[in-house]
């Protein structure tokens, strides 16, 4: 779902139902519009408008919640990657091409996650880039050094742990190829929506300021849904998880 064009077609369903209440109330007889029907209208929508305001905060948390999720991890791994890199450093020279491997790996896997070009796709999955190779490469290396005291025998577990560490988090990010809020909700809650405004409309007095005000309200519904939409996707739109910590840590690799 592209949130851009999920949140202007809410905010034209949202605007078009106030239209057609104001063409609606020309057109039925008065005594549907009545001061007893008026109110059971209003008791009507005032439930309905409720229910929207309760789901719609329940899927804004959600998506945030999705979306910290997301960037704690990136910045949990940022922090796993500068550690192991040390770790190794500690151990001695013979982790210098594992150091350099996990900067490689690292690379790629920003590359991939935050491409340079904007027509360059994104790519979460692990094993459809030669970071995961080389990931499990270096694991396959460190369990193969060969410590000579117990110091190194230390460093050799604990880089093995930080590596596992890693491969593990990796898979996190598939979360971000999942969509938690799914497309009939979001119909059921456009519905839910045009309906109320579509309510407005039909005891709205047509003038200038009424209608501009309506159209403000349907672009704040659409905005609502796009900055939820946007959450949802925390590697793709304008909303995005920040590569920096990412960037930070290959910046101070082999150091």
């Amino acid at each position: 779902m592209n949130p851009t064009i999920v949140g202007a077609i809410s905010c034209a369903f949202t605007f078009g139902g106030a239209l057609v209440g104001m063409w609606l109330r020309d057109r039925l007889p008065q005594h549907h519009l009545d001061a007893d029907s008026k109110d059971t209208i209003k008791a009507g929508i005032g439930f309905i408008a409720t229910m929207t305001a309760l789901v719609l905060g329940l899927v804004t948390a959600s998506a945030k919640s999705s979306f910290d999720t997301m960037d704690g991890a990136v910045k949990g791994t940022a922090i796993q990657v500068l550690t192991l890199d040390r770790t190794l450093a500690r151990y001695g020279a013979d982790t210098a091409p594992i150091r350099q491997g996990l900067k490689k790996a690292i690379g790629a896997r920003i590359h991939t996650i935050w491409p340079q070009g904007s027509s360059e796709p994104v790519d979460l999955d692990p094993l459809s880039s030669g970071a995961a190779s080389l990931g499990e490469g270096l694991a396959d290396a460190i369990r193969g050094l060969k410590p000579g005291d117990d110091l190194q025998r230390a460093l050799q577990s604990r880089a093995m742990d930080l590596t596992e560490g890693l491969l593990e988090t990796r898979w996190l990010e598939l979360g971000g190829t999942e969509h938690s809020v799914p497309l009939p909700f979001l119909v059921i809650l456009l519905f839910w929506i045009t309906i109320t405004f579509t309510s407005f409309g039909l005891f709205a007095p047509r003038n200038a300021m009424v209608i501009t005000v309506l159209f403000l309200c349907a672009v704040s519904v659409g905005s609502a849904l796009l900055l939820v939409l946007e959450m949802d996707s925390p590697f793709t739109g304008l909303l995005r998880i920040s590569p920096d910590p990412l960037q930070f840590a290959y910046a101070h690799l082999n150091l």
